[in-house]
């Protein structure tokens, strides 16, 4: 079995392609309702990176190639980050909420050959000059190009997919993506520097498949769980541990601004089963816990009767999701 992580994208779009991946908020969470979300399933995120990974290739990010990655939590991050691994290319994630001078400092280390992001980090790079001696490529997230080689509206089509944009045929891998070997880097992750200078961390694909088995066996997640992805590079497990990944109300770079009503509206909406965050979200989500009335008791307490009276569910079961 391939050890690329794009391995696992690849086997959930073919075994369960009408699951959703990914649940991403149409604006603004009412934290006392449910909020419409846009759906993404295996198969349309497969897809999409597939799209995506032949584009990139058409321009030059091929296996090995350093990818500074600023892109925050939602479609674009998902697929952008897949089809960088089909590629065997590396992105270089940095948390933007450490500063621009720290930015500019990770990023000079890193020494990126590509940068992909959103307009605003591509302001910010010509402004203060980011890797302005490492990177060759850019990439802007959206519809135009904002001075830069392509825009990901541009990498979607089927010419740039399907061609290296000369007009001649693309190599670029789909489906599982690079064959890759365990100690093969995968991905440069930037600490967050809030305990001191940020260290970027070089993760291998052979850590990434041990830390999805680790998982596994420490928590017991079972394909189907549903995870509030509030870290946003924990969601990159997602498709390896079975999960759909809800993206919360939330600015990402700082965890300490979540609004917790929120959080828990959308964990009721979707039946959420698991979270991994930082200790600033799991103490907002307790400061809401102490102004809840405490639990009434267990039908059981003072009898003697636990095990013939279990719990109920944190949340009501949702059809087609865990318990449904």
């Amino acid at each position: 079995m391939s050890v690329n992580v794009a391995s696992h994208l690849a086997r959930m779009a073919a075994e369960f392609p009408d699951r959703p991946a990914v649940h991403l908020p149409i604006g603004p969470v009412n934290p006392h309702a449910e909020t419409p979300h846009r759906t993404i399933t295996f198969r349309e995120l497969n897809a999409d990176a597939d799209a995506l990974a032949g584009g990139l290739h058409s321009i030059g990010i091929v296996r090995g190639t350093r990818v500074a990655l600023m892109v925050p939590p939602g479609a674009d991050f998902f697929a952008l980050t897949f089809a960088l691994f089909k590629l065997a290319a590396v992105p270089v994630m940095i948390d933007p909420g450490m500063g621009l001078k720290n930015l500019g400092t990770c990023l000079a280390e890193a020494e990126p050959e590509a940068f992909v992001g959103i307009a605003k980090a591509h302001l910010a790079r010509r402004l203060f000059g980011w890797a302005k001696r490492s990177v060759r490529v850019t990439v802007n997230v959206g519809k135009r190009r904002f001075f830069c080689t392509r825009s990901t509206a541009e990498l979607r089509r089927p010419i740039f997919a399907a061609t290296s944009g000369s007009g001649q045929a693309s190599t670029a891998p789909g489906g599982r993506g690079e064959e890759v070997q365990p100690a093969d880097l995968a991905a440069v992750l930037f600490t967050s520097g809030s305990t001191g200078i940020a260290k970027g961390a070089e993760y291998t694909h052979g850590i990434f498949a041990a830390q999805v088995e680790l998982l596994k066996s420490t928590y017991g997640i079972q394909p189907g769980e549903i995870d509030l992805c509030t870290f946003p590079l924990f969601a990159l497990f997602g498709p390896a541990l079975g999960m759909t990944c809800v993206v919360p109300d939330m600015d990402a770079s700082r965890p300490a601004t979540l609004d917790p009503h929120k959080a828990i509206s959308q964990m009721r909406q979707f039946g959420v089963t698991n979270l991994f965050g930082s200790p600033a979200v799991i103490r907002n989500l307790a400061s809401l816990a102490r102004d809840l009335p405490p639990p009434a008791p267990p039908p059981w307490e003072g009898r003697g009767e636990k095990d013939s009276h279990p719990l109920p569910p944190p949340f009501p079961p949702r059809e087609g999701g865990p318990g449904g």
